[in-house]
């Protein structure tokens, strides 16, 4: 698809008067962490600009509410549709509709499955999962090589959803630069999903440590799941050594503060939800845009993480 220069494009209706337009919006869960960052940025980007009114609906993790909502924006005449995705395997039969009725669409921060084939007038905006799972695992081999534990380190994955590519590019992204780096010797212990959550992750992390596993370091795929792990960890007096999550949220950050939590992976949420709306708006008043915009991911440490305080 040819590419044009989206700011170009919202610069224009900033300026100037345009016609007032809905987008909607299907949430995969306002209850998400960073399902709610995302949802503030894209307010905050409408907010900008000219005639444009989102219409944000829950999905509440249900794939088949998920569609449901779908084919009611549809009939109800918005100008374009976003979408984070409750399940990624169903954005083929999601795109197919929006395809049907002309509707531009934009998937959001959750790759779909059909990235590949992506129809005309659809677009995707997120951050490329294995950077994350990458910086995460470098930065974990670095502390580990300081204290002398990169040959014989014991490893824990705590995943996301198994139903999205997310959890699985940066699962498989920890596991592969683990393996082929000085980290070689690093053991994955186990891998389990605690489904983005703290508290499923605090549960699995005590189950590990009840049946007297060794931990030497988590790697999980969101600072919820960091967080839970920390206070498992915690609540059974047990060291904590190293813990690594990904987002940069605030609760992250605090934790890093208090010596809790070692490095996150700050993924711009504003960045994505600003653009999405962007690239809604710019499909709805016919342009072409890149189908594939990418927001990189940076390392977040204790030495740069003020830098970051106010950033999601």
């Amino acid at each position: 698809m040819k590419s044009i220069c989206m700011a170009a494009v919202l610069a224009a209706l900033m300026a100037g008067t345009a016609a007032a337009e809905t987008i909607g919006v299907s949430m995969q869960s306002f209850d998400n962490n960073f399902q709610t960052l995302l949802r503030e940025g894209l307010q905050a980007r409408a907010s900008k600009l000219n005639g444009v009114s989102l219409q944000i609906e829950d999905a509440q993790t249900d794939v088949s509410k998920q569609r449901s909502q779908v084919d009611n924006f549809i009939p109800s005449g918005v100008e374009a549709i976003i979408m984070t995705l409750a399940d990624t395997s169903a954005a083929t039969g999601i795109s197919d509709a929006a395809r049907k009725a002309g509707i531009p669409f934009v998937y959001l921060n959750l790759e779909p499955e059909n990235m590949d084939r992506l129809p005309e007038k659809q677009a995707y905006v997120g951050s490329k999962e294995t950077d994350s799972g990458r910086l995460g695992a470098e930065a974990v081999c670095e502390l580990l090589k300081k204290k002398g534990k990169a040959n014989d380190a014991q490893a824990y994955i705590l995943m996301g959803e198994l139903a999205h590519q997310a959890s699985r590019d940066r699962t498989s992204s920890v596991k592969e630069t683990l393996a082929a780096g000085d980290c070689k010797g690093v053991t994955i212990a186990d891998e389990q999903s605690a489904a983005w959550t703290r508290t499923n992750a605090m549960d699995l992390t005590t189950n590990w440590l009840t049946a007297g596993r060794p931990i030497d370091v988590v790697l999980a795929n969101n600072d919820q799941m960091a967080i839970g792990a920390i206070q498992a960890l915690k609540a059974s007096g047990v060291s904590m050594d190293d813990v690594i999550g990904i987002d940069a949220t605030q609760d992250a950050l605090a934790a890093m503060a208090a010596g809790d939590l070692d490095v996150t992976i700050f993924q711009n949420a504003k960045q994505q939800a600003a653009s999405a709306v962007d690239a809604a708006v710019a499909l709805a008043h016919g342009n072409s845009i890149d189908q594939e915009v990418w927001v990189p991911f940076e390392l977040v440490t204790p030495k740069n993480m003020t830098e970051y305080a106010k950033k999601n």
